[in-house]
């Protein structure tokens, strides 16, 4: 009778892991729950997805102990397990994409760059400006996450409202913006939209889960 050693038991462990994050509706899913905890039913339209279809992807993530459930009367509620590692676990696919897949390199230079070409502000830069009050946060999400958690101080003006909502915005202010993570295309149509119009505006380097999982302090914390 065969056993495998402790080393190749890890790496089973892992590649479980690897498998789960295998598809990209599942990596989307993982960004959604990255805002706060979220029923079936908010991620299946969030992710334009049905039902049956975001239930069995998060039970792949749930099998690979990516995600953790509670019951809320009828509904059962995601949210990330070990929020903070898989985040960083996120953060770390995206930097290896980027560096070595040449469909992601074409994607970030077509449309990313293309929108934003100026280099992001840190989160260690936000915090000086913060402190110092140089700038107004944007925040360019639904308002449904907005109530999740948000940064300090941040103005929610979810990206379909922008254009009707411009007079909330000082032109002779610095703007901050940002949304659900670095691969989040509002922040960057934001950043597009407002330079065009005279603003002066950058896009945070990353987005809201990856401030809350840097320890940095965050408002307005609920439950789904």
């Amino acid at each position: 009778m065969s056993s495998i050693g402790p080393k190749q038991a890890v790496f089973a462990g892992l590649a479980e892991i690897a498998q789960a994050l295998g598809h990209p509706h599942r990596l989307e899913l993982l960004e959604h729950l990255g805002q706060g905890e979220r029923s079936v039913e908010d991620l299946a339209a969030l992710a334009g997805l049905t039902f049956a279809n975001t239930s069995r992807h998060l039970q792949i993530l749930r099998r690979a102990a990516l995600v953790t459930t509670r019951r809320d009367g009828k509904r059962v509620l995601y949210s990330l397990a070990g929020q903070d590692d898989v985040i960083a676990l996120l953060k770390a696919l995206g930097r290896v994409g980027e560096r070595n897949a040449a469909e992601i390199e074409r994607v970030m230079a077509a449309y990313f760059r293309a929108r934003d070409a100026m280099e992001p502000v840190t989160r260690k830069g936000l915090i000086k400006r913060l402190r110092d009050d140089l700038v107004t946060v944007l925040d360019v999400r639904p308002e449904a996450e907005f109530a999740l958690g948000h940064l300090p101080s941040a103005l929610n003006i979810p990206w379909p409202d922008i254009k009707k909502r411009l007079a909330e915005l000082p032109k002779g202010r610095e703007i901050v913006a940002y949304c659900r993570g670095p691969y989040c295309v509002l922040s960057f149509e934001a950043v597009a939209l407002l330079r065009a119009r005279g603003y002066t505006v950058h896009r945070l380097e990353d987005g809201y889960p990856e401030w809350k999982a840097a320890g940095l302090p965050i408002e307005g914390h609920t439950s789904a």
